[in-house]
């Protein structure tokens, strides 16, 4: 009797412990392979590419790489010299477009007249009026040259055009510029966000609002976020299509098939000042769904 007491408390012991073993293992299972988090993650930005509207030789850098500015803050500056001389000509040109204009008002109105005596005929009086007109189109052309080159002039100082910091800075006085080409970069703090890269065997399980804790590797304390939105499609590399014929496709087969990534965009919530959210950080993103 004793032995079997024995034998059978060994027994219930060992179904006990694999019992809790396949228990433990499931949920193992369920959070690696269906809980919706990932190790995929990085701190993204929307970025503002800083170039100058106009070309020419720097004269004067005003800040420097990292810093923090405001919308319409001075970068730097670009050489006047030429745009001066453009705009004292372009004012110039309207002086005289001015005075022909006048001028050809002027004889138009004395055609006018001649021709209500009948001293002047119409086709004369057609003729001045033509004149008049060119003269008029050509006086306001030369205020669109004047305002264009007061604008040129005014884009020699480059401002900042929103609020954040500046990275990827290098600009120095004497360095020639061109219109559009970026020397450096704007990123707004509240474009920042979190660009989760989850399998899509999870996608089932996430939607848009739900709470995310989100750990940045090298943070000591966690944050939180919500999910704002799912992309609507990633790249489909087994598919070449081209324009005006039939699609393309690799005939491949693999025995093992990985999950696609899908990105999910996550906003961050409340952000202690203590934590820098750099672009490009790496994170730990985990879902909760709601009602959990």
């Amino acid at each position: 009797m004793k032995n079997l007491t024995i034998t059978s408390g060994r027994a219930l012991l060992t179904l006990s412990m694999v019992s809790c073993a396949a228990v433990l293992s499931w949920h193992l299972w369920s959070y690696y392979m269906e809980a919706p988090w990932t190790r995929d993650a990085h701190i993204r930005a929307d970025i503002i590419r800083l170039a100058p509207d106009v070309s020419g030789p720097v004269t004067e850098v005003l800040v420097s790489d990292n810093a923090q500015v405001e919308k319409g803050t001075p970068l730097f500056r670009i050489e006047t010299d030429r745009f001066d001389l453009a705009l004292r000509e372009a004012e110039a040109q309207v002086q005289s477009s001015k005075a022909a204009a006048e001028l050809a008002r002027t004889d138009f109105e004395r055609y006018l007249l001649l021709a209500s005596k009948e001293a002047a005929s119409l086709k004369e009086r057609q003729h001045a009026e033509s004149q008049m007109r060119q003269a008029d189109a050509a006086y306001q052309l030369a205020l669109v040259g004047a305002d264009l080159a007061k604008l040129n002039l005014d884009r020699t100082i480059v401002k900042a055009p929103a609020s954040g910091k500046i990275t990827n800075f290098s600009l120095r006085r004497g360095n020639y510029v061109s219109a559009g080409s970026a020397v450096g970069v704007l990123v707004e703090r509240p474009s920042i966000y979190i660009a989760g890269y989850f399998e899509e065997t999870k996608l089932p399980r996430i939607h848009i609002g739900d709470r995310v804790k989100i750990d940045i590797m090298g943070e000591p304390q966690s944050v939180t976020g919500r999910v704002a939105g799912i992309a609507a499609g990633i790249e489909d590399r087994e598919r070449s299509d081209a324009a005006g014929s039939l699609a393309s496709v690799a005939p491949t087969f693999s025995w093992v098939r990985l999950a696609q990534r899908i990105p999910v965009r996550i906003e961050f919530e409340d952000v202690p000042d203590a934590i820098q959210l750099v672009a490009g950080r790496t994170a730990t993103v985990s879902v909760e769904p709601k009602g959990d």
